[in-house]
C-alpha cells in the first residue's frame, strides 16, 4: 500500500511531480503526502490546513494540488424579510468573513428592515456573457459578419445548446473595432452561475461563424464580455442577474433605531456614495456592497473573484413624505441597491462542497429550482436584500457619527 511518506519522498527525488500524485493514491493520501512535501520544504507545520472535515475527492473539480483547507469564520444575519420574485419570506443568510463588526452591521440593518414590513426584490434581467474576438481583413469583413450573425441568429442557438440540456442562449450582441469583431453571447443558465456552461456552448457557436464568414477566432474570451474585472459594460448591461431591492423606513424608525434622520442618510448617500464616487472615477456608487457579497459568495460557494462584478452596484436614498396626519412626523427614508452584474448559482461549482451544501440548505435554496432557475433568482435577492441593509446600516452609522465608536465597542 502506498502511503503519504513514501510518495513524498517520490516527490522529493524527482520521480514525481507534485500534482501527479492523484494517480498513485486516494486524494486525501495524495494531500497528505503534499503536506509533508511543503512542511519539509519550509519547515512550516500544516496542522491546522491539515484539518479539514470533508473527503479530497469531493474537492476534485474545485481544486488542484491540494493540501487541505482555509478555514474562514462562518456566522449567520437574519432573519432577512423578503418580498421577492423568487424569494418569499423570512431567510437567515451565512456570511464568511474576517472582517469584525461586518456581520452586526448588516444584523442591524436587517432588524431595522424586518420592523419595516421587510424589503421588495426582483431579477430584472439575467444573462451570463461569453464575448470571444475574432479578426478581419478589415471593415467589409467585419460588416459582412455582423450582417451573417443578425441573419442566423437561430443557426448560432442551435450550436449553442446542443452543448448543454440546460442552458438557452438569449442573444448575441455585435461589437467592431478595426479589424477586431467582438459577439457578446448572453445565456439564460438557469440555477448555474454558468460560466463554463457558456464557455463551452459559444466554443460550439464560433465554430459555424468561422465557417460561414471571413472571421478567424482569435480568443474564446475576448474580455468584453467581462469576466472578473472592473467594467463598464456589466455596471450597464449586466451579467449573470441584475437585481434590485428596496426599503421604505418610517421616520420615527429611523431616529429611533439608527439614531439619526431620513434626511441625514440621504445627504450622506449623495455626497458620499454618488458625488463622491464620480469624483473618484468608480464604476459603483455604494459605500460597501462588496463586504456583504464577499460573504456570501464565500459562503455559500460562488466563484469569489466575480465579486468585483458585483461592487458595481448603485444605492440611492432619499426622504419621502410620511405616511401620518401629525405634521410633525419626520420624514421616512426610501433606500434601494440595485446590482447590475450578481453572478450566483445554487448548482455546480463550489455550491457542491460539503461547508457550503450547509449554508445553501440554511437559506433552503440548495440545488436546482422549479421552476428551473428559481433558486438562483432567490439567491440574488436575498443576498441584494442583505446588502441592502448593510448600506443602511453604514450610512446611518456615517451619518450618526457612531462608525467609529461602534468598531471601537466591538474592538475590531
Amino acid at each position: 500500500m502506498t502511503t503519504a511518506d513514501d510518495l513524498a519522498d517520490r516527490v522529493r527525488d524527482g520521480e514525481l511531480r507534485i500534482h501527479e500524485l492523484e494517480e498513485h493514491a486516494d486524494h486525501d493520501t495524495a494531500a497528505e503526502a503534499r503536506q509533508l512535501v511543503v512542511e519539509r520544504e519550509t519547515g512550516v507545520d500544516l496542522e491546522t490546513i491539515a484539518d479539514y472535515s470533508f473527503p479530497a475527492a469531493e474537492a476534485e473539480p474545485n481544486i488542484e494540488n491540494m493540501i487541505g483547507a482555509a478555514q474562514v469564520p462562518m456566522g449567520v444575519v437574519g432573519p432577512a424579510t423578503v418580498d421577492g420574485g423568487a424569494a418569499d419570506g423570512e431567510y437567515y443568510l451565512p456570511l464568511a468573513t474576517t472582517e469584525g463588526a461586518l456581520l452586526a452591521s448588516v444584523n442591524r440593518g436587517l432588524s431595522v428592515i424586518d420592523v419595516a414590513g421587510g424589503a421588495t426584490a426582483r431579477v430584472t434581467k439575467s444573462g451570463m456573457t461569453r464575448a470571444p474576438v475574432f479578426r478581419v481583413d478589415g471593415v467589409a469583413e467585419a460588416a459582412e459578419t455582423v450582417e451573417w450573425v443578425g441573419e442566423n441568429f437561430e443557426t448560432l442557438r442551435e450550436a449553442a445548446e446542443a452543448t448543454t440540456s440546460h442552458g438557452e442562449l438569449l442573444g448575441v450582441e455585435p461589437y467592431v473595432v478595426g479589424d477586431s469583431v467582438y459577439l457578446r453571447f448572453a445565456y439564460d443558465t438557469k440555477d448555474a452561475m454558468g460560466m463554463n456552461m457558456a464557455t463551452i456552448a459559444t466554443g460550439e457557436a464560433c465554430e459555424v461563424v468561422e465557417r460561414e464568414t471571413p472571421a478567424s477566432l482569435v480568443a474564446l474570451s475576448g474580455n468584453l464580455c467581462s469576466d472578473k474585472k472592473p467594467a463598464a459594460i456589466n455596471a450597464v448591461e449586466g451579467r449573470g442577474r441584475s437585481v434590485t431591492a428596496d426599503v421604505v423606513i418610517p421616520g420615527d424608525l429611523v431616529e429611533d433605531r439608527l439614531h439619526t434622520t431620513a434626511e441625514a442618510i440621504a445627504e450622506a448617500n449623495t455626497r458620499k456614495n454618488l458625488t463622491g464616487s464620480a469624483k473618484a472615477g468608480a464604476l459603483g456608487f455604494n459605500a460597501h456592497a462588496a463586504n456583504v457579497v464577499a460573504a456570501a459568495f464565500l459562503a455559500t460557494g460562488q466563484d469569489e473573484a466575480q465579486v468585483v462584478e458585483a461592487a458595481n452596484t448603485i444605492t440611492t436614498m432619499d426622504t419621502r413624505e410620511p405616511d401620518s396626519d401629525d405634521p410633525d412626523a419626520p420624514s421616512d427614508l426610501y433606500a434601494s441597491v440595485s446590482l447590475a452584474s450578481l453572478e450566483v448559482g445554487t448548482v455546480g461549482g463550489g455550491t457542491k462542497l460539503p461547508t457550503q451544501v450547509e449554508a445553501l440548505e440554511i437559506l433552503g435554496l440548495r440545488g436546482g429550482g422549479d421552476p428551473a432557475g428559481s433558486n438562483a433568482d432567490a439567491l440574488a435577492e436575498v443576498i441584494a436584500v442583505g446588502a441592502l441593509a448593510g448600506e443602511l446600516s453604514l450610512l446611518g452609522a456615517l451619518s450618526s457619527r457612531h462608525l467609529a465608536s461602534a468598531h471601537e465597542e466591538l474592538g475590531r
